[in-house]
């Protein structure tokens, strides 16, 4: 798989538009709930809420929507995994994120002005999500102002953990950012190992760390060589973070 495609490749996708069931399982509305978003929205105002929006089944590497094209929605992952990724201004793509179900995308565009989509949104494998209307979260924000808390606390939440993302592209070994990826992966910290799985192909983890995929598979493999990571496909165990951390400062 190639690290990067042009625009011309990408623009060839089609954004899927399709309307699909309602979104009103109890497992799902659930997960939607727990979601720092919708958690302080009463049963009434969330059930109006979930009227007005649609559920969308993407396909395999189908656009869920592209980089400066208008925003009238946001949305929340039910299934599968997205990436996110910005075009260059040569035209070659690099991946900045990968969002998984349970998660939910483009909600900044609620405050923006005039709100365009920032990077493009590509499914990885088969994916639902639902889409959201702006406008319509916007009249409950404006209604209650223990929404309007509740949405700034989890983007000043998400500006934190951006930063800290910035903070690990700021390392100039690569493998140290490999290092830092791979300890913040570690379900309980770097304070004890344990197995964790890639959440984008090696390929394209290695475009989130502005390496070539050749340069991440042989720093991977000389971390496997010396005992630090065992590797299998995707999934990788961490047996001592400590030890990947010592080496790594």
């Amino acid at each position: 798989m190639a690290l990067s495609q042009t625009a011309e490749t990408r623009h060839t996708k089609p954004v899927l538009v399709a309307v699909n069931k309602p979104f009103d399982d109890e497992g799902g509305l659930k997960v939607l709930r727990s979601h720092p978003m919708f958690s302080e929205l009463s049963g009434k105002d969330l059930q109006q809420l979930i009227q007005q929006s649609r559920r969308l089944r993407l396909g395999h590497h189908q656009l869920l929507y592209r980089q400066d094209m208008p925003a009238h929605h946001f949305f929340f992952v039910i299934s599968g995994r997205l990436r996110l990724y910005r075009l260059d201004s040569s035209g070659i793509d690099r991946t900045l994120d990968s969002i998984a179900p349970g998660d939910s995308i483009a909600e900044v565009m609620i405050y923006a002005d005039p709100p365009r989509y920032a990077c493009y949104a590509e499914a990885l494998k088969s994916s639902e999500v639902l889409m959201i209307p702006i406008h319509a979260y916007q009249d409950l924000l404006e209604s209650n102002l223990q929404y309007a808390r509740a949405a700034l606390r989890h983007y000043a939440k998400r500006a934190v953990s951006r930063f800290h993302d910035l903070e690990i592209m700021t390392v100039q070994s690569a493998r140290d950012r490999l290092i830092r990826y791979l300890i913040d992966l570690l379900p309980n910290g770097p304070e004890e190992g344990g197995e964790v799985e890639l959440p984008l192909p090696k390929c394209l983890v290695a475009s989130r760390l502005a390496m070539q995929p050749e340069t991440f598979s042989r720093i991977l493999a000389d971390l496997k060589s010396n005992g630090l990571v065992r590797v299998n496909r995707s999934r990788l165990f961490i047996s001592d973070p400590q030890r990947l951390i010592e080496i790594s400062q």
